[in-house]
């Protein structure tokens, strides 16, 4: 479908609704497009395309709300549709805090985002990617087994329409390309992966550096240590440290926020990092995995710093969550097509210091460089923080032996406060991070 006939077709239905009894309602249509190839020891194992359309509908009638989807578009299935949503929200209890935007809240006009590559390659060219970088992979000395090597892309269009005046769509694309491989014998044996996921298809990285940097990794893990246990700094490689940002997200959700459910409920203004750290959501970043022109209620997004010289400055809100604690929504609004919206992260980052990763471990006598994080302890309620780990040992400064079946711990109050970041910052997916530093934690091993 084209734009403007998803638009149409939303248009309609939200005038459906309200001959129907809602007094006011929103729609999304997001028509979506994929294909992927996967490969193993050379042979082909999927080629699948898939093309689909999902169109979610929510009405109101007076503070009751209701949200109803289907991928059947046609008249009948409409009316039905419509009918569905309406009973459904009359049934409803009350909710003081749903709504739609006020219409002098919406966007009246948003940028232009270079988010949507044009290109839609050929299954071939999938498959070759996807053989080149298990070929790479499995060339490397030590590399034993393969859990393959694949290549994806995908595009989507996303509309939205409300009845308060609002009517505006985007289109994104994803392209990506991945190694998962083992290294060793036995009981020996160690499993590790890289990936490239971009925007555009020219930003790959190459297919075969992939493969070979998944298949190093995985004998790199050989023959691990298991430390005892230790409080010792612990340093965090960025594919470890994003999820820190990641924590960060859900504390200062405003949903966890304004049910008092979040270790940070009570920390706007409040410094809970290091002066000179900050974390920034930019939902206009060219080429970014998670930017957009507006959020999920009409809303305009905006460039802002989440953390400001180590200063809690913004929460994360949407309309209902803005209303619960007497505030502005900040543009965060996120939802499915079958979901109410809620608030959610764009392009979310932590800054970068000035220190590089071996400056940041250089005074290390002892500690863990975490490559690898497994299981998933954190209490946002508390903020306490224990999670599988494994990686590499870090003595007098220099990166040494891997080890492995390592639990790191501590609170995430004091994790933020001790947090050092390195100047290797690169935003290659919705959340990132530089090589971190956090002193002060348990590493917890079988001695």
């Amino acid at each position: 479908m084209t734009q403007d006939s998803q638009l149409d077709l939303l248009q309609g239905l939200i005038e459906r609704a309200q001959r129907g009894g809602a007094t006011a309602a929103d729609a999304v249509f997001v028509d979506s497009r994929s294909l992927s190839a996967a490969q193993r020891f050379g042979k082909p194992e999927a080629v699948e395309r898939s093309e689909e359309h999902d169109l979610g509908l929510r009405v109101l009638v007076g503070r009751r709300q209701a949200v109803v989807s289907s991928t059947d578009i046609k008249p009948d299935a409409l009316d039905e549709l419509v009918e569905r949503a309406v009973a459904m929200a009359k049934a409803m209890p009350e909710d003081k805090f749903a709504g739609l935007a006020d219409p002098a809240d919406i966007a009246a006009s948003y940028p232009e985002i270079d988010m949507s590559d044009p290109t839609e390659p050929p299954a071939e060219r999938l498959v070759e990617r996807a053989t080149a970088a298990e070929q790479a992979a499995l060339a490397v000395k030590g590399v034993t087994n393969s859990e393959g090597g694949e290549a994806g892309w995908s595009s989507s269009r996303i509309t939205l329409v409300a009845s308060n005046g609002f009517a505006g769509s985007y289109q994104r694309s994803s392209h990506s390309v991945s190694a998962v491989v083992l290294a060793g014998e036995g009981q020996g044996m160690e499993r590790d992966y890289d990936y490239s996921h971009t925007v555009y298809e020219t930003d790959l990285d190459d297919a075969a550096e992939i493969g070979r940097r998944a298949g190093e990794r995985a004998v790199a893990r050989l023959n691990p240590h298991r430390p005892k246990s230790a409080a010792v700094p612990v340093v965090y490689d960025p594919r470890a440290s994003r999820s820190l940002v990641g924590h960060i997200a859900s504390a200062l959700n405003g949903s966890s926020v304004a049910r008092g459910t979040s270790f940070l409920k009570g920390a706007m203004g409040s410094a809970i990092f290091a002066k000179g750290i900050s974390i920034i959501d930019d939902p206009h970043r060219p080429r970014g995995m998670r930017s957009k022109p507006f959020d999920a209620e009409g809303l305009a997004t905006v460039r802002r710093a989440i953390i400001e010289d180590g200063h809690v400055r913004s929460w994360f809100l949407d309309q209902a969550t803005a209303r619960q604690l007497d505030l502005k929504s900040t543009g965060h609004a996120a939802r499915s097509a079958g979901g109410t919206p809620g608030p959610s992260a764009t392009n979310l980052y932590l800054a970068a210091g000035p220190l590089s990763p071996e400056e940041l471990i250089a005074d290390i006598v002892s500690g863990i460089y975490v490559t690898e994080l497994m299981g998933m302890s954190v209490n946002m309620v508390t903020g306490d923080y224990s999670r599988g780990a494994g990686g590499f040992w870090i003595e007098n400064g220099k990166i040494t032996y891997p080890v492995s079946d390592v639990t790191v711990a501590g609170n995430l109050k004091d994790m933020y406060a001790a947090l050092v970041p390195a100047n290797d910052l690169e935003i290659k997916h919705g959340t990132d991070a530089p090589t971190v530093r956090i002193d002060g934690m348990t590493v917890a091993g079988p001695g």
